[in-house]
């Protein structure tokens, strides 16, 4: 793979985030001695520099295809980047306190486009199920009638409340009699019968009694 110096060296230090940085011990690929550089991840590309403020990277490590495990070492914190095949080369890296070691270990194994592309596969997934239960949950599954009613409503209460009435008024004598319901208003008297109306009592009383009266008047002269 055939790589751009200019290009690299200006990635590695222009002023987008880098995923991590900081000190390590890297050991030599010719001799075993261990010298400390600076080291900058971004994305899948591993920087490291022989100062801090060093202009342009000593050198580049591409994470593809590789492992990043800790390896048995005389040196505490040391963990090992390893690539596949025979001729590959492993890079031995030793970090300057546990926690440091940690963060390295953690941010370099994440950096690969192979583990992006698990992730990614990983959250489609997840989203394609959500879905799916968001789908069934809208208009598949329906409980079978008779498990659930619904919550009778502030008017259905109190109609429930309220006695029971009778579809026909009860009838009196031929006449239908309304006081047999509590506070019911009275319908105006229109058919001649008073029933137990206050202004048609009198009147129907005061009717008959008259026709009581000529009728007696009349048996009377007839004997």
């Amino acid at each position: 793979m055939k790589l751009n110096e200019r290009s690299l060296a200006f990635y590695a230090t222009c002023d987008s985030p880098a995923d991590n940085a900081g000190f390590l011990y890297k050991r030599g690929e010719r001799h075993t001695a261990y010298h400390r550089r600076w080291f900058v991840l971004k994305g899948n590309m591993l920087f490291y520099f022989e100062e801090r403020d060093s202009r342009e990277p000593v050198g580049v490590i591409v994470l593809e295809g590789c492992n990043v495990e800790l390896c048995d070492s005389a040196e505490s914190f040391a963990f090992a980047i390893r690539f596949g095949g025979t001729k590959s080369r492993t890079y031995v890296l030793v970090a300057e306190s546990q926690e440091a070691m940690e963060s390295w270990v953690k941010s370099l194994s994440r950096a690969s486009f192979d583990y992006l592309r698990l992730v990614v596969r990983e959250l489609e997934k997840q989203l394609q199920e959500m879905s799916r239960g968001l789908a069934g949950g809208c208009g598949g599954s329906r409980e079978p009638p008779g498990l659930w009613k619904p919550k009778p409503s502030g008017l259905e209460q109190s109609r429930e409340r309220l006695p029971a009435l009778s579809a026909i008024p009860p009838k009196e004598n031929g006449c239908a009699v309304w006081d047999n319901v509590l506070g019911a208003d009275r319908p105006p008297d229109t058919s001649g019968c008073g029933g137990h109306g206050e202004e048609g009592s009198p009147r129907l009383h005061e009717q008959y009694s008259r026709e009581v009266a000529r009728l007696r008047q009349d048996w009377q002269q007839r004997r």
